[in-house]
Order: C-alpha cells, then sequence, then structure tokens
C-alpha cells in the first residue's frame, strides 16, 4: 500500500520526502484525498507547476543596439540582405547638381546629399552618371562647386563618367540620358531626376512604360534631399514601396458607419461599428442556426423519416 501510494504521487509530481512525511503523519492506510490535501497544505508543489511558475530570463537589449541572437541580422547588415528588397539607384548627376546650384552652378554637393540619403536607407547599388567634361577646370559659362566630390565618388566607384572626346577644337559628348536610362531598365532600379525623358520615351517603348513608372523626383528643401512620399500620385504606392522589390501591401481601413448606433442594417450593414466588435458578423439564418444548435444535416434526416414514416 505504501508503495502503491508513494508511486501514484510521485507520478503526480511530488517528492518522495514531503510523501512519506505525509505517510508517516496520516498513517499508511490515509486516503488519496487527505494526502492532497496535507501535501496541499505543507506547500508542496509538483515539479512541472514550479517549472512554469519560475519566470524565463529575458536578457534587455537596447532598442536599437546590435547585440542581437546569433541567427539573426539586421535588416541592410550584408549587401546580398539588401539587395533582395531594395531596389538599384541610378542618379542623372547633372539634373541633381543644376537642381541644387538653382540651374546657375554644378553643385557637386547635391550629389552627394542625394547619395548619403540611399546609402542611409541601406541602398548598396548606387551609380551617379555625369559627363566626362565635369573634370575640366570650371570656366566662367559654366561653372562647378566643390568639384572634389566629384573624385571621391568615382574613388567609391559610385560615379561614372559618360564619355566625351574632343575633334577638332570641338567637344563630342555622348547622350548621358541613354545611358542612365539604359542602365536602370536593366537593372529594374530606379531613375533619381526631374527630367521626364520624353525623346527616350518616344525612342523604345519599353523604355516609356519604364520611365513612367520608375522614374523619383525631388526636391531640395534648405541643403536637404527631399523626394516625395507618393512619387506615383496620391493613389500610387508609397515611397518605401516604391523603392523596395517587395512592396508591403497596407492593411485595410475599415470606414466607420455614417448612421452610428442609429443604424438599422444590423449585421447587413458594409461599414464599421466600433459597438459591434464582439459580435460575430453572421447572418439572420446563422444566427438561428447557432441559438437553436440543430446542424440543417439532422434537420433534413428528421423531415426524411417524417416523410417515410407510415
Amino acid at each position: 500500500v505504501h508503495q502503491s501510494k508513494l508511486d501514484f504521487f510521485c507520478k503526480l509530481g511530488y517528492g518522495k520526502q514531503d510523501i512519506c512525511k505525509v505517510l508517516e503523519n496520516l498513517g499508511q492506510e490515509a486516503l488519496e484525498d487527505d494526502v492532497l490535501k496535507e501535501l496541499i497544505r505543507m506547500g508542496s508543489k509538483p515539479q512541472a507547476l514550479e517549472s512554469q511558475a519560475q519566470p524565463c530570463q529575458l536578457k534587455l537589449v537596447a532598442r536599437g543596439s546590435c547585440s542581437t541572437t546569433p541567427g539573426s541580422k539586421w535588416v541592410g547588415e550584408d549587401e546580398s540582405d539588401s539587395s533582395d528588397y531594395l531596389r538599384p539607384i541610378v542618379i542623372d548627376g547633372s539634373n541633381v547638381a543644376m537642381s541644387h546650384g538653382n540651374k546657375e552652378v554644378f553643385s557637386c554637393w547635391g550629389i552627394q546629399l542625394a547619395v548619403d540619403w540611399f546609402r542611409e536607407r541601406g541602398h548598396t547599388y548606387i551609380k551617379v552618371f555625369v559627363p566626362l567634361w565635369r573634370k575640366e577646370p570650371p570656366r566662367q559659362d559654366s561653372p562647378i562647386a566643390d568639384q572634389h566630390i566629384l573624385e571621391e565618388l568615382e574613388k567609391q566607384s559610385v560615379l561614372v563618367y559618360t564619355p566625351s572626346r574632343k575633334v577638332k577644337g570641338k567637344r563630342v559628348v555622348c547622350y548621358d540620358d541613354r545611358y542612365i536610362v539604359k542602365v536602370a531598365y536593366e537593372k529594374d532600379g530606379v531613375i533619381v531626376s526631374n527630367d521626364h525623358y520624353r525623346d527616350l520615351q518616344n525612342e523604345n517603348p519599353e523604355w516609356k512604360w519604364f520611365i513612367e513608372q520608375r522614374l523619383l523626383m525631388y526636391s531640395f528643401v534648405s541643403n536637404r534631399f527631399m523626394p516625395p512620399d507618393d512619387p506615383l500620385g496620391r493613389h500610387g504606392p508609397t515611397l518605401n514601396n516604391f523603392l523596395s522589390k517587395k512592396p508591403v501591401l497596407p492593411e485595410p481601413k475599415w470606414q466607420p458607419c455614417p448612421y452610428g448606433k442609429k443604424c438599422t442594417y444590423g449585421n447587413k450593414c458594409k461599414f464599421y461599428h466600433p459597438e459591434r466588435s464582439c459580435q460575430a458578423q453572421l447572418s439572420v439564418a446563422d444566427e438561428l442556426r447557432a441559438k437553436i444548435k440543430v446542424p440543417l444535416s439532422l434537420g433534413k434526416e428528421e423531415e426524411k423519416k417524417c416523410n417515410h414514416s407510415p
């Protein structure tokens, strides 16, 4: 009897020492309910409950710190990770520089501001196209500001010069816009420019669609590069979805009912009622079936029995 009770309470998770003490006090012939009450009175708990009662030790990590779990990575930490979800960026260097210089000075600082803005977002593929003759010393008819920035960006493999040469004292310049659109189209990226490239749209129908859908316009506000939050208009994608390969669809927003609590449509109303959030959106027939708790199959079987009965 002692061994059977000992095994029974051991299966429940109680310790052998506590069980033996209770059996010594109450006697070997004590009922199981009395032994259980005495164990609870002594404060003895099953091992499973004790393990659940102990809270798990969570490590507090400061927001924005780099101490993450060994298997996880920050988005944009690796080039392969960032290239998976962010589109390549192709910048029209001449357009950006002249826009920052109020169409009077070729401001290289404007190009640096645009590049830094995309770098902070995590873009790894950034190319800036500028004509080669911008490396020449500035002249009065074409002033250049902060020309050393072009050299630094060229060393970082960000800036690309479009070819140009002189033939009999005349400068022959290749069309840099064609380079910009072609590279952006091949990389499935985004063109950063305020130019509409209408001549190239008429040249290639595929480029026409690409320029219409992948052209990112911008503005400079107090030396701050600011693209619009809605690049394709109010009803188009957001800036984050526009610059990412895998856009995130917004959650559907329920429009509140204009009648509020005075609405007489009931469950047929297509608008959102906050006072009915706990109620199931069921039809009247489904509600009646749920109240009666009789499935349709049983009802049909009873009808068949009634029809076959004499």
